[in-house]
């Protein structure tokens, strides 16, 4: 079995869609938009096949996302090297991304670095 995609509600669906295509590489199909409810998504493609749907729909809630809660609390990606990794955090940094934590190596062994994304949506980039 494996995860066939995984969904997440952004307010600004574009935005959202520009990023991971900017950094993450990812392809967008032409998006889906049902007229009767105003239901907006986008299916992004990655690489390795894996796909993310971003949707927005009228009257989401917004709460605030706290860094320790439960749940879903990121996204992890795969950069392939520490150099892509460092790489791909200084462009996001510079490109005005707030950097959370790294490039460091944790505890558990991970060489990543984790950014605020689109909406305050935690990403992480590991080697």
């Amino acid at each position: 079995m494996r995860i066939e995609h995984v969904a997440m509600y952004v307010n600004s669906l574009k935005e959202a869609r520009d990023f991971f295509v900017r950094y993450f590489g990812a392809v967008s199909n032409e998006g889906y938009h049902n007229k009767k409810t105003d239901f907006r998504s986008y299916f992004l493609t990655f690489e390795d096949g894996a796909r993310l749907e971003l949707m927005n729909r009228p009257g989401m809630e917004d709460p605030e996302k706290a860094g320790a809660r439960t749940g879903y609390i990121h996204l992890a990606f795969s950069a392939g090297s520490r150099e892509a990794v460092d790489a791909l955090t200084n462009r996001l940094r510079a490109d005005g991304c707030e950097v959370l934590s790294g490039p460091r190596v944790t505890g558990d062994g991970y060489y990543e670095s984790c950014v605020l994304g689109p909406e305050g949506n935690q990403i992480e980039i590991t080697e």
